[in-house]
């Protein structure tokens, strides 16, 4: 990646490189200190970044983290699709608790409503017969998606005009409402119900609906600091994810340019956000997964339930297969170890390097992709270390079996550590 120079600002994009939940909030609001914005570039609410500030914890949905910091812009780009009602109740949640708003939410013009069509929509296709159960969070998000690329999605900008967004949304609504109740027999959504909605959500958020491509890289050309984040994994990204058990949008670092209509040669650095096993939500792959009690331990003592729906994660060991894709796919300049204090209590460690599939080592992901169900992890096993690091600052002072699995994820992954996280707290992170 191109070095930032005097005349521009810096950018930094964190990228979870494995099925989401790796700990994203934490590092966002770590590097979010010196940032002026933060953008968001993908996904919906159906993802949750939980940030320990000070002695409060804050779970966000639609607003980037920078809103915690009351001197930073944040940024709701074009590749997002937003609930109103959701983003309607997480900024009051907030502004209830003593978080300033105001006009720092800027919301780009072209990013896509999810409207209640869409949740109706997702909750009969997921429990229709035939249908593969993919395990969504039922918010809504890949209708939404599927309207924007069928062309037909209600934008941000509708609602600059009242009369134009009565008329789409009616339009809209009977459109969705006739394949509700003849392909599936359920009850379509009520207009009535919708349009009160829509008219809170402009009153309230009309001002800040702007261009958003624009006001980013003006703000890199004046030398700002600009922090972007996404919601979910680089192992959900639609294209390069374990489809069809994925995301509705890119994940990846291509999705930052057609989710914030910014140029990639202007990211600065590609930082990947790693945890020391590894879980995921829903249905889908998972080779290293623990269903036992291993598992259990991992799930209870990293409190593996989701941000948003509080679902149980399914918890594993530490993939590497998946790690060197992820670095590959996003060209990961650094990397973020999270949750490295959750192994605190295990007497052994694995970690996957390879699989095994019909008799042949496999080393790289694509070549497993047809063969999930005959997948098995290649193991190294490592002593763990039976003590607790949650009041460790300094590498060299972390026990030497800790020290040598971090040392060990690294090879495996092939890109270095910037950052240990030993514990939630913000305090609680070695900088290597």
């Amino acid at each position: 990646m191109p070095a930032s120079t005097p005349d521009r600002g810096r950018t930094e994009l964190i990228i979870g490189a494995q099925w989401g939940d790796e700990g994203k909030g934490k590092i966002v609001d770590l590097l979010g200190e010196k940032a002026d914005l933060v953008a968001r570039y993908q996904g919906g609410h159906n993802a949750g970044h939980t940030v320990k500030f000070g002695d409060e914890t804050f779970i966000l949905h639609l607003v980037p983290t920078g809103i915690l910091r009351p001197d930073t812009t944040c940024v709701i780009g074009n590749g997002v699709v937003v609930d109103p009602s959701a983003l309607l109740k997480e900024t009051a949640e907030l502004e209830a608790r003593g978080i300033d708003i105001g006009g720092r939410i800027k919301i780009s013009r072209y990013a896509h409503l999810i409207m209640p069509w869409h949740t109706l929509l997702e909750s009969c296709l997921e429990n229709s017969e035939g249908c593969a159960k993919i395990g969504t969070t039922g918010r809504g998000i890949g209708p939404a998606y599927a309207d924007k690329i069928y062309r037909r999605g209600l934008r941000m900008e509708d609602l600059l005009d009242p009369r134009r967004m009565e008329k789409k949304a009616a339009s809209l609504a009977g459109e969705h409402n006739r394949v509700l109740t003849r392909a599936f027999g359920a009850q379509g959504a009520m207009l009535e119900d919708i349009l009160p909605v829509l008219y809170r959500f402009r009153e309230r958020f009309a001002g800040c609906i702007v261009d958003t491509a624009g006001l980013l890289n003006s703000a890199i050309a004046a030398g700002k600091r600009v922090l972007i984040e996404g919601a979910q994994g680089a192992l959900l990204d639609v294209d390069f994810g374990t489809y069809p058990f994925v995301t509705s949008s890119n994940t990846t670092i291509g999705g930052v340019s057609t989710g914030l209509g910014l140029s990639l040669r202007k990211v600065d650095t590609v930082i990947g956000i790693i945890k020391a096993y590894t879980t995921r939500v829903g249905n889908g792959p998972f080779p290293t997964e623990l269903t036992g009690a291993t598992g259990e331990l991992l799930r209870e003592a990293g409190y593996e339930y989701g941000a948003t729906t509080g679902r149980p994660r399914r918890c594993g060991w530490f993939d590497g297969v998946a790690a060197r894709y992820s670095m590959m796919l996003n060209d990961v300049d650094t990397l973020a170890l999270t949750k490295l204090d959750v192994l605190d209590g295990l007497d052994e460690i694995r970690i996957c390097t390879a699989y095994t599939v019909r008799g042949e080592q496999v080393n790289d992901w694509v070549d497993v992709c047809a063969f999930w169900d005959e997948a098995e992890p290649v193991y190294e096993t490592m002593p763990g270390w039976k003590r607790p690091i949650g009041e460790v600052r300094r590498f060299t002072d972390l026990p030497a079996e800790t020290q040598a699995y971090v040392k060990r994820l690294q090879e495996v992954a092939g890109v270095e550590f910037s950052w240990v996280s030993v514990g939630p707290k913000r305090s609680e992170t070695i900088v290597m």
